[in-house]
Parts: structure tokens; sequence; C-alpha cells
């Protein structure tokens, strides 16, 4: 930890480089009178496979540099399997591991926030900081913005498979709509994805690395895990941090607060570790409880997905691009022009599905993968095929991250409690029969081979949720385990400050108070966009409430 040597205070300590970290160290140091610290656990961005957008397969497959590799907890509600969850380590976080798709959410979900009694989070109110954070290119419009840090594009539909797949949703039934983030999220559409000029671009690409070594009041610590929140009469002051178990603790000192921004997953745990959480479980690690939080690590929420997958009749798919020497010629025509299958996430196309009637938004998303996607890419399909990834968007069932032991290098305990509700079970099903019924239609006829999975064996309500238990897997949004609320059981104010200990806020996806309808990168970075107003104390962007399609 060698950037930090030279000086051991700050006026912010922000704990963590992804989403959430990378906008903030930029928003904050944008002050040169004001000294910010960014630490993190992982290492630098500078992989290939990481702004490669094709090399996602590779990194999400296993722990590694760039991926934590967490496993859930057996989880009761499905044949007690241990789940895999990806979450991302280094610069950028989980935004240099994604799909890199660019998506809000739904209006509704902001309104609820708002309802719930956090002031200032509306759909209106986030929606200036959503386009404050964005450069669109289609330009700016009452939804967009075209000249912030995080460059959006519109995919290519580059191949007919996803003109396909969209037109047979229209064929079911279904809605289209051009821009999931505009009046209209519902329907079948193209997705926009967080790709420019062939490379990912993570929130690291779009806020960290522009300033890196031009700020000479921002220090970036790399590889330096934080143990715990120093906490001195009942203000937080800095944070401790080691490279390395085993190494030696360093203490580095915030003069006005420290920022959590370390996920789903490891804010709690830090938190817990720092004596903030409830008092009896910190008891039994020998923790000194500085707050009797009980809500830190509860209220854990995911999307949990199931996927149908069709072999392909057309050597079109993400297989026969890359297959024996074409991996070479795609990996030299990246390198060299940054274009071909290399610039592709092969993610371009989805859908926002209502599963019954009288829902006020969608609670099905479908994300389609021109490739044979099983168990996150760790099973190697050599054929073509097609797969159509289906997740319910608003899950009953909640679950808890808690503390293994009082080593911060233990992961965790993560316990999402999938399926718990049956209002969950009742989703997935009829996502799985809504997929199909929209894979059998005339427009996939060219390219739709045999469905893989769930097979032709699966027909009843009954097989389906066997199907359900025995494959789904997460597809990486996990939020809600530190959230915002106006109750005793929620951790955080509406502007994310720990109750009870004055000097520190929470900063990322934890701190949701309800899973928003959609990918959660996005949400993140506007989350950080708002936060840093909040800290600099800079009056709120003004509330914007654009034209919405009526349900």
């Amino acid at each position: 930890m060698a950037e930090a040597a030279g000086r051991k205070e700050y006026d912010y300590v922000i704990v963590g480089a992804g989403s959430a970290g990378c906008a903030l160290a930029n928003r904050l140091s944008a002050d040169p009178d004001v000294r910010v610290c960014l630490i993190e656990a992982g290492k630098k961005d500078s992989s290939l496979l990481v702004r490669m957008p094709a090399g996602v397969g590779s990194l999400l497959k296993e722990e590694n540099d760039y991926n934590w590799g967490f496993t859930t907890e057996p989880q009761k509600h499905m044949n007690g399997r241990r789940l895999y969850w990806p979450r991302g380590r280094g610069w950028g976080g989980s935004s240099s591991i994604n799909g890199m798709i660019y998506i809000r959410g739904h209006a509704r979900d902001y309104d609820q926030w708002r309802q719930l009694g956090l002031s200032g989070w509306s759909y209106a109110d986030v929606l200036p900081y959503f386009r404050r954070s964005e450069s669109y290119e289609g330009g700016a419009d009452a939804f967009h913005g075209d000249s912030g840090p995080l460059n959006v594009t519109d995919s290519p539909m580059s191949n007919p498979v996803y003109r396909a797949f969209i037109k047979a949703g229209e064929e079911a039934g279904h809605k289209t709509t051009p821009d999931f983030n505009g009046a209209q999220q519902e329907g079948f559409g193209p997705y926009q994805r967080t790709i420019h000029a062939g490379e990912r671009w993570s929130a690291s690409f779009a806020y960290l690395r522009p300033i890196e070594g031009v700020r000479l009041n921002l220090e970036v610590v790399s590889t330096g895990l934080v143990t715990k929140v120093l906490i001195e009469d009942g203000k937080a002051v800095g944070v401790e941090a080691v490279e390395g178990k085993g190494g030696a603790a360093q203490t580095i000192r915030a003069a006005r607060e420290v920022i959590v921004c370390a996920g789903a997953v490891q804010s709690p745990q830090i938190l817990m570790l720092s004596g903030i959480g409830d008092a009896d479980a910190l008891g039994r690690f020998g923790i000194e409880t500085k707050v009797d939080a009980k809500g830190v690590g509860k209220n854990l929420q995911d999307h949990l997905d199931v996927t149908v997958i069709h072999e392909m009749t057309q050597k079109l798919s993400a297989y026969s691009q890359q297959a024996g020497l074409k991996k070479l010629a795609v990996g030299i025509n990246y390198l060299a022009r940054k274009k071909g299958a290399g610039a592709d996430n092969f993610l371009q196309a989805g859908a926002f599905l209502k599963s019954r009637e009288g829902l006020d938004r969608p609670d099905i998303q479908l994300h389609l993968v021109n490739a044979m996607m099983v168990d996150h890419g760790r099973v190697d399909m050599k054929r073509d095929g097609f797969t159509v990834h289906a997740c319910q968007l608003r899950p009953e069932s909640k679950g808890t991250i808690s503390l293994r032991s009082a080593d911060p290098f233990d992961h965790p305990v993560i316990d999402p409690n999938y399926l718990e509700a049956e209002e969950d079970r009742r989703v997935m099903r009829e996502a799985v029969k809504m997929v199909r019924e929209v894979c059998g239609q005339s427009s996939l006829s060219p390219y739709r081979g045999a469905e893989f999975l769930p097979g032709e064996s699966v027909k009843t309500d009954e097989d389906i949720d066997a199907f359900v238990r025995r494959t789904g897997e997460t597809i990486y949004h996990p939020v809600g385990s530190v959230s915002m609320g106006v109750g005793d059981d929620a951790p955080l104010d509406d502007q994310l400050r720990v109750k009870g200990v004055s000097g520190l806020r929470v900063v990322d996806a934890s701190v949701m108070p309800t899973l928003i309808g959609g990918n959660t990168n996005a949400p993140t970075i506007m989350i950080a966009e708002k936060a840093a107003d909040m800290i600099l104390g800079r009056t709120p962007l003004a509330a914007d409430p654009p034209e919405l399609e009526a349900v």
C-alpha cells in the first residue's frame, strides 16, 4: 500500500473502488483542496479480459484477480444447493466483470422509495443524476444525458437472432419498445450497453482512469483490504487496512467522512467487523458493539434467474464466431481494430414483461444471449445455440449477510433465501412458460433447434418448479443489505448516513430499500452521483418529471 505511505490523513476515505467508489472519488476530488483516499482490495483493471467486452465469459466463470467468486449457504428452497455468486474485485468492481447492460429500472421503483418516506429519492429526483452520469450516443433528451463520464451506446443488433427474438415477442402478443430507459420500459427491444469504441466502459474507465495521476489530491490504494472502520467517541475517524493476510495493519484517517462502498456483500461485513450490527451476533465473535444496528446484513434481495436454452440450426452464435482458429483471428482483429466478436457482449436484446394482469410495472426481465450459457458459462458447450435468461424483478423472499468469523479475510455468510415466498415461485414458473411461448414463434423458426433446457420432459407446473429449484442461479444483482429507511430497522437515513455514528456513510447497491426492476449497475452509479452532492453539501439537482407511458 505504498501509494498512501506519504500521507495518512485525508478529508474523505472511500472504501471500495467499485461502481460507486469510482464515481465518488471523481466527484469528491474535483476540488483540489479536498484530499481523498480510495482504498480497493483488488488490483488495477489492466487485464485485456476486462477491456475486451467478450472477455466477460472468462471473468465470470471462477474466482480470479477480478472476481471474488463467493458461494452462498445451502438454499433451503433450492434442493440445498450452494449457489455461485461472482462479485467484482479490483478497479471498477462488478462493472469490470458484468454484462455491460445499461438499465435504470422502472420509474415506479424510485417513486416507491419516496413513498417509503425517503425524501429526494423519487424518479423525478433521481433522473437528473442518471442524466448527469451518462453520455448517450443517441444524444440528450428528457431521459438521457450526453456529456457525462459513462458512455452508453445502443446495441447494433448485429445478428439476425436478436431481431427475430424481438419480432417473436411481438408475435406472442407483447409490446415492443425502442428504449428500456425511456418513456416505456415494458416490451421487447434492444439493450443499451456500457461499451464504447469497442471497449468495456466500466466505472473505472468512466470516472477513475481519466483522473489517475492527474489529480494530486487523490490517492488510490490498491490491494488494501479494509478490516474495520475506526470509531472514536461516536465518530468515524478512519479505517484500518492490511495488504494481504498477516500483513501489518495501517491506519488511514479521515478528517471529514469515511464512505463505505464495498457492495452488498462486503459493506455489511465491514460494518459488522467495526462493531456496527446486531449486538448479540457481534458478541458471539468477540466484537465490541459500537452501534446496535440489527438491520445491518438484513433485507438482502437478489434477482433469481432461470434459463431456457435452444440449440441453433445456423452457425450464427458466439461459438461459431470463435471456434477453432477463428478465436485467434478474433483476438488479432480486436487488438488491431477493437472490432469484431471481441467487441461484443453477445447480449443485445431483451424484454420486460408482466407475469399477470393488473401489475403496475413489469415483474419479469429477459436477456437474450447469443450462445448456450450453462451455469454461468462454466459448462463448455461446443455447439451453436441461444439462451434466454428470465429473472423475477421484485422477489418477496429476503435473505441475510452475516459474519462467518471475526477474521476479515473470511468470506461472510451469504444466504439470499431464494424462493421462500410462493409468489416468487409463481413468477418464475410463469417466466419459463412465457419464454417457451416466445421461442415457439415463427420468427425464430429459421434459427431455433431443439430445446436443451428445460427439455421436453419438463411439462407440468410441478416439473417447471423442480427445474427452477435444480438450475436457478443469481443474475448478479444483490442489494439492500445496508438499506436506507425511516424506521429503526434500517441502518441508514435518506442521506445514506449510518444511524448512530457521525462521519460515516454507505454508498453502493446495499443501500437500496427495495430491489429495482432491472440491472443494478446504472442505479448504483446514480446513487453515488447523488451522494456526492449530499456529502459536499450541495443543493440537489432540480427534480425533473418526464412524460411516461401510461400503464
